[in-house]
């Protein structure tokens, strides 16, 4: 846009310099009819980028929203752990087992996602995605390592420090905004990519002070025993736990923990941990729970024996 205004300039410029030189300069310019169309200029334009580079900028865009949600959210987590009072400790535990299984899974994710993304044709642009994609894997490699099946007795003290590695997890600069202000090509693909816009989130939903998205799971049926756990005493009963319960089902003293996002089954030193609706913890004498059903509010815990 500029340089085409630049140009414009030099060349009315070179008009009047030619029309007041020799003689017969005013008389020409006199002459010429007023009906005479002036020269048409060019108007200017960004240069339209490709659709290649168009998607390369809203990749790198998914995957720094992916980043940025994942510090939003490990420190939330961190801070839920660090908030449990259950008396036993045993909730804060279940929550930072749950974290350590699924944190590094996420961090992984981006690393792939980014490994994935081919050359934008920007070198600029290019050295952004090499420095983010080598700081990504760094430590996605240095989290490989942990999880709930190492050292089970400092998995709260372990979270902080995947915590502080998942805070490290920011863009290099200059990042991709800062290169496009250099870059007009770079620029008008950063405009064009739907997941630059601001306020996108992954689930296709865009601006801020919408709805939130219904939950999933919807509410939780109605266990037929409540919170009646009494009732498991012969090993048969459908209970509604949600915090934590203690349970003696068929002589088998179990400890149930439900967070957000998981239920845990703790029994005679064995840990057994769900994500959700459908896992089914199994016990040495025959005696299982089925998770019924798995929401923010609680779990309907369902348990039965031969």
């Amino acid at each position: 846009m500029g340089r085409s205004r630049g140009i414009a300039v030099v060349v009315a410029g070179l008009v009047l310099a030619v029309g007041g030189c020799g003689e017969g300069g005013a008389d020409e310019k006199a002459a010429r009819s007023p009906a005479e169309p002036k020269p048409a200029r060019s108007p200017s334009s960004s240069p339209s980028p490709s659709s290649e580079l168009v998607g390369w900028a809203g990749d790198m865009c998914e995957s720094t929203v992916a980043l940025r949600n994942l510090r939003k959210e490990s420190a939330a987590d961190l801070k839920e752990i660090r908030d449990s009072d259950d008396e036993t400790g045993m909730l804060a535990h279940a929550r930072a087992l749950s974290y350590l299984s699924t944190t590094p899974a996420d961090v992984e994710t981006v690393a792939g996602d980014l490994e994935a993304m081919g050359a934008s044709g920007v070198p600029a642009a290019d050295r952004l995605r090499d420095a983010l994609r080598k700081k990504v894997k760094r430590v996605a490699n240095e989290l490989e390592a942990q999880s709930p099946a190492v050292g089970l007795e400092y998995a709260e003290s372990t979270v902080a420090d995947v915590d502080k590695r998942v805070q490290s997890l920011t863009p290099p600069r200059p990042d991709l905004p800062a290169l496009a202000e250099k870059v007009p090509r770079l620029a008008a693909a950063y405009e064009r990519a739907e997941q630059c816009a601001p306020g996108w989130k992954p689930d296709g939903s865009s601006g801020e002070g919408g709805s939130p998205a219904p939950d999933a799971t919807g509410p939780l049926p109605e266990a037929a025993d409540g919170k009646n756990y009494g009732a498991c005493s012969d090993g048969a009963c459908e209970v509604l736990v949600t915090s934590t319960a203690d349970i003696t089902a068929k002589g088998t003293k179990v400890h149930v923990i439900v967070a957000d996002d998981s239920i845990t089954f703790q029994s005679g030193g064995g840990v057994m941990q769900f994500g959700g609706a459908g896992g089914e913890a199994g016990f040495g004498n025959g005696l299982k729970a089925n998770v019924v059903a798995h929401d923010k509010d609680g779990a309907v815990v369902k348990f039965s024996s031969p």
